[in-house]
C-alpha cells in the first residue's frame, strides 16, 4: 500500500470517528455530512462514511432489539410459570413487563 493510500485510509477512519461523535452528540445526518464536507472530506468519501455510520447504527439497534426480545420473553414466561405454579400470587408485573419489552424488541428489530 502506498503512503498516499495509507494517509487516505487514516483520514477516512478519523472522519468516521468524528462523524460518530457528532451522531452521539445529537447531530442528524445532514449536519454530519455538512461537517465532514467542511473539514475537507470529498463528496464520495463523505457518502462512504455516512453509509458506514448508518450501517453500524442499524446493527446496534438490531442487537439491542434481540436482547429486548430475549429478556422480555424470559420475564413473561417466568411470570407465567410462577403464576401457574399455584404459589398463591399472580405475577402480573413480570408478565406485563416481559410482554411489553418483548414487543418493543420486535418493533425495533423490524424497523
Amino acid at each position: 500500500m502506498s503512503e498516499n493510500t495509507q494517509t487516505a485510509a487514516v483520514d477516512i477512519n478519523e472522519m468516521y470517528h468524528y462523524a460518530a461523535n457528532l451522531q452521539i452528540s445529537g447531530k442528524n445526518v445532514r449536519e454530519i455530512k455538512a461537517a465532514l464536507l467542511e473539514r475537507g472530506l470529498d463528496e464520495a468519501n463523505t457518502n462512504i462514511v455516512i453509509g458506514w455510520l448508518s450501517e453500524d447504527t442499524s446493527n446496534e439497534v438490531k442487537e439491542r432489539a434481540k436482547k429486548d426480545m430475549l429478556y422480555g420473553a424470559l420475564w413473561c414466561v417466568g411470570g407465567l410459570v410462577l403464576t401457574f405454579a399455584h404459589i398463591g400470587f399472580i405475577f402480573w408485573g413480570a408478565i406485563l413487563f416481559g410482554g411489553i419489552q418483548f414487543f418493543k424488541g420486535v418493533i425495533n428489530y423490524n424497523s
